[in-house]
């Protein structure tokens, strides 16, 4: 069993930068697949970013290039750094997990609201 939490949301103006972090238990941590994902009011989960065990990343198109997501294994963590924010990326950003695809533990999700 994986636990995931999410911390380091908040309220930005559009052009700043925040840095989400996922920690989680569980020693398999290292293992897994870790991806975030955002779910703004009305819409539906969409994906954001990926990191393999392997340290490879994807990204989504609309944040390719401001976003940037990393993982330090030895302290069970993923980091997801937003900058250049725009209003259009205000969303609830879950942290998730898996052995391939990061889709099997979730996190509570962190709030991110861009102001114009």
């Amino acid at each position: 069993q994986v636990q995931l939490v999410e911390s380091g949301g908040g309220l930005v103006q559009a052009g700043g930068s925040l840095r989400l972090s996922c920690a989680a238990s569980g020693t398999i941590f290292s293992m897994f697949a870790v991806g975030w994902y955002r779910q703004a009011p009305g819409s539906q989960r969409e994906f954001v970013a990926r990191i393999s065990s392997g340290s490879s990343t994807n990204y989504a198109d609309s944040v390719k290039g401001r976003f940037t997501i990393s993982r330090d294994n030895a302290k069970n963590t993923v980091s997801l750094q937003m900058n250049s924010l725009k209003p259009e990326d205000t969303a609830v950003y879950y942290c998730a997990a898996g052995p391939i695809v990061p889709d099997l533990y979730w996190g509570q999700g962190a709030q991110v609201t861009v102001s114009s």
